[in-house]
């Protein structure tokens, strides 16, 4: 797979030649031939410096990438406001982060509930295929509840100087010129049950749309729309003995039942179960799906009590449009769920620290105004990063998850530990890693001789339902 050659993808795009803002001063030019023309080139910043106060942004969404780029602004001098309306948000999501992210974004252990280090990853005739022999003694997957990772970073941005709002973005006044501020109306709450709010408004000087799939910031640029899709998700109490199955292992289920384009999931938390699937192509009958998941793990969840029911869209591909003017797109906001594996808290923190680090470079710290052309080279490093991680994962759902026989090849694969190393390496670490030749070879042969079975199972199956 590393060798493959990847050229395009929708919504992404490769990091274009950046123009450069520079004076050319020439000096005077001798008529002598034996002279050699000089050029002397002062690199000089375009936008002008700000009087009297800091660059003022404005962060819209408290979640991983709301609550990342929100931290990152307030350590780099910049002015910052974040808002929030759920602040004990528990958004359906797996919760599964990889090890790289504990690193680099320093987060204590404490906030992770469970360390993964096994998988067991089902086929539609319930064919289980252990998954985690590669992994070194150190490594593993780390299990989150996002109402405790987005409060800590939320806290955290917080503590170095970010002012934190509990309120409902609203909509936002566009400048009437190029270094007017942009007016955000939201609604204030002061943490009373049942407060109508208090309706205000906030002067920036740039915006981070960190607010999810729904993104107002997003539409208020009209950033265009994407595909998504719906995951639905159980919290589930089930008695101890059974947690200890749980204890260290996640599972997946793949297959027409339980998801037609996506997988279900049995993910451990601190003291329950996570249970859930999604789709894109079958929303209504996701109620349908999720029974599937949960008959399908029944055995092992069997007298466990439904502690909570969530549902949220999830993008499918990035969006169209992910800046315009001084307004940048991070996290779902932007697209940024990568198809397959379904995974996007990473890249949201990710794609908020980036962009506001381009914010904090681009405003010398917040002494300067910034440009479209600051929060450019965020998508443009993003789109270099990242690119081929995502077309990479496009390409594998494409390929295994059209058809129960695929399915069964592609779990029939996960048991190839050379893929296992693969997948892990490539996982834990966010990079696209480079293969041995000779094995990226025996793996080529070993997908075809499993793609051959599946079509010939799928033949066979369509005899007996003629």
């Amino acid at each position: 797979m590393a060798s493959i050659a990847l050229k395009s993808f929708i919504g992404l795009r490769q990091a274009s030649a950046e123009k450069p803002h520079f004076t050319i001063q020439a000096k005077p030019i001798s008529l002598n031939p034996s002279n050699h023309r000089r050029f002397q080139v002062n690199a000089a910043k375009t936008s002008p410096k700000v009087t009297g106060r800091n660059l003022r942004v404005a962060v819209v969404g408290g979640g991983p990438a709301g609550g990342a780029a929100a931290e990152t602004l307030a350590k780099g001098g910049i002015e910052t406001f974040l808002i929030e309306r759920k602040m004990d948000n528990c958004k359906p999501c797996g919760g599964a982060i990889p090890l790289c992210m504990v690193g680099e974004f320093d987060l204590p252990l404490d906030i992770i509930d469970r360390r993964v280090t096994k998988m067991k990853m089902i086929s539609p005739s319930n064919v289980a295929v252990d998954i985690g022999q590669t992994l070194k003694p150190h490594e593993y997957i780390g299990m989150v509840r996002r109402e405790v990772l987005d409060q800590y970073l939320r806290n955290r941005a917080s503590e170095n100087g970010a002012t934190v709002i509990n309120g409902l973005f609203l909509k936002m006044e566009k400048p009437g010129d190029g270094e007017a501020p942009y007016v955000l109306h939201y609604t204030e709450y002061d943490g009373k049950v049942g407060g109508a709010g208090v309706k205000k408004s906030l002067e920036v000087d740039a915006v981070i749309g960190a607010d999810g799939a729904n993104s107002r910031v997003a539409k208020s640029i009209d950033a265009g729309d994407y595909e998504y899709a719906i995951a639905f998700q159980e919290r589930i109490k089930i008695p101890d003995d059974k947690m200890v199955y749980y204890e260290n292992l996640a599972e997946m289920y793949v297959g027409d039942d339980v998801s037609p384009d996506f997988y279900g999931w049995v993910f451990p938390k601190c003291d329950h179960v996570a249970v859930g699937t999604g789709t894109v192509t079958h929303k209504g009958d996701i109620k349908k799906f999720q029974l599937a998941t949960r008959n399908r793990a029944k055995d092992k969840i069997l007298g466990g009590k439904i502690l909570r029911v969530e549902a949220h869209p999830i993008p499918e591909h990035p969006r169209p449009r992910r800046l315009a003017g001084r307004v940048a797109l991070v996290g779902d906001a932007a697209g940024y769920v990568t198809k397959c594996s379904g995974e996007g808290i990473y890249f949201a923190a990710k794609s908020g620290r980036m962009c506001a680090e381009a914010i904090v470079e681009g405003s010398e710290n917040g002494k300067r105004m910034v440009n479209e052309a600051d929060l450019r080279k965020y998508l443009e490093k993003w789109d270099k990063t990242y690119w081929p991680t995502y077309k990479v994962l496009d390409v594998l759902q494409k390929v295994f998850y059209r058809s129960n026989p695929a399915r069964e090849a592609f779990v029939e694969m996960c048991a190839d530990e050379y893929v296992q190393k693969m997948t892990f390496d490539s996982y834990l670490y966010k990079r696209v890693v480079p293969g041995n030749p000779w094995e990226d070879l025996k793996l080529a042969v070993n997908t075809i001789g499993s793609l051959v079975r599946a079509n010939a199972l799928r033949r066979e199956m369509e005899k007996l339902n003629v």
